[in-house]
């Protein structure tokens, strides 16, 4: 088991959280409290870089939809950078690929 890490980072469009490791049951709540940590501005993105993220179980899945929610809340956008095939299949079939916006790299996300 890889354990989570998550860096904050800011991009010109707003911050990118770079998720590393384990997205599941155990880890989600870390990923809850960084990004509700966040002081999201109206018009910003918040990019979730899933480059590194090794695993992702429901309640993974789960925490990305309550920081969809955390953003608009703001009234900010969100997009998910990078996200790994299995993610990627499980997005598609449940159909969050046509409510998040997704790009290949966490660079791509953060272009105005």
């Amino acid at each position: 088991m890889s354990p989570l890490t998550i860096t904050t980072r800011d991009a010109t469009t707003g911050p990118v959280l770079e998720i590393t490791g384990e997205l599941d049951y155990l880890t989600a709540p870390e990923l809850r409290a960084a990004f509700a940590a966040l002081a999201l501005r109206p018009g910003q993105r918040l990019v979730l870089d899933l480059a590194g993220m090794e695993f992702c179980d429901s309640s993974g899945i789960t925490a990305l939809i309550a920081a969809r929610h955390h953003a608009h809340a703001a009234q900010a956008d969100i997009a998910l950078a990078a996200v790994p095939p299995p993610t990627l299949r499980v997005l598609r079939i449940v159909g969050l690929d046509q409510i998040f916006t997704l790009h290949p790299d966490s660079d791509t996300a953060t272009r105005p």
